[in-house]
């Protein structure tokens, strides 16, 4: 039998899935110490991609029940932006088909801004609807931070275009709405239907925010889109506030007063 280079072995081994695999056992039995590497390096990698799909399975448990019932349309209802002191609220609303499978996909906090863009292409092409709504500064400003997160997740389950949810898995809040809703705790890292929309509404007011810091440079929103930092705060007391900041927010208010 042919005796593969390492090189060789380790383009093969990407293409196995399988444990049990005979020429992975045939690598198993190679004493060359480049193999072994390559095949501790395979099942390393092999138990990380086990782990991803049980947490993905875990985090589809609320889904499977749902379906079980008979409901079609689930969707994940999520906010980002309740604790900036500029910016607006994004709220997404997602439903993700039943064979949708994407391991590593959770809390949008959790994850890398690479691995967010990533996932974000893939919820935007794959999910069967995205809705997405903004509250601005004003807005928030006028109706208190609460009542504007409850107000853009509504706007996000409106703006969803092509199919009405039957129910909603909703983070760590009750909307006021004839749909069937079950409100999560810590929903984003335990339903996959609220990590997608997390994740689309996070790179969303990323996206926003990096746009907003051409119109203000001098305020660094693209760096804490929007935060409280050292840097954010004395920005404001050097230049100012803007429209894009929330009046009512402490650190704002009180540079407001001294002005």
């Amino acid at each position: 039998m042919k005796k593969h280079t390492a090189k060789e072995i380790a383009t093969l081994l990407e293409h196995i899935q399988d444990a049990n695999d005979p020429f992975l056992i045939e690598c198993m039995n190679d004493d060359r110490k480049t193999v072994q590497q390559l095949v501790k390096k395979w099942f390393n990698q092999h138990e990380r991609e086990e782990e991803l799909k049980k947490e993905f399975e875990r985090m589809c448990t609320y889904e499977k029940a749902l379906r079980k019932e008979g409901i079609r349309y689930i969707a994940g209802v999520d906010e980002v932006g309740r604790g900036p002191l500029a910016g607006p609220v994004v709220a997404c609303a997602v439903i993700l088909p039943q064979s949708f499978y994407l391991p590593g996909l959770t809390d949008s906090k959790k994850l890398t801004e690479e691995k967010r863009d990533y996932f974000y292409e893939i919820i935007m092409e794959e999910a069967i609807d995205v809705g997405i709504a903004f509250i601005s500064a004003d807005e928030i400003d006028r109706l208190n931070i609460y009542e504007a997160t409850k107000v853009a997740m509504i706007k996000a389950i409106q703006n969803l275009q092509k199919v009405q949810p039957d129910y909603l898995l909703i983070d760590a809040m009750e909307l006021p709405v004839e749909i069937p809703q079950q409100s999560i705790i810590k929903g984003d890292a335990n339903s996959i239907s609220i990590a997608a929309s997390s994740v689309i509404a996070k790179v969303t007011r990323d996206r926003y925010m990096k746009a907003l810091s051409k119109r203000y440079p001098q305020y660094g929103f693209e760096k804490h889109m929007g935060y409280g930092t050292k840097k954010h705060l004395e920005a404001l007391k050097n230049f100012g506030v803007t429209n894009e900041h929330r009046k009512t927010f402490a650190p704002v208010k009180s540079i407001l007063v001294e002005c």
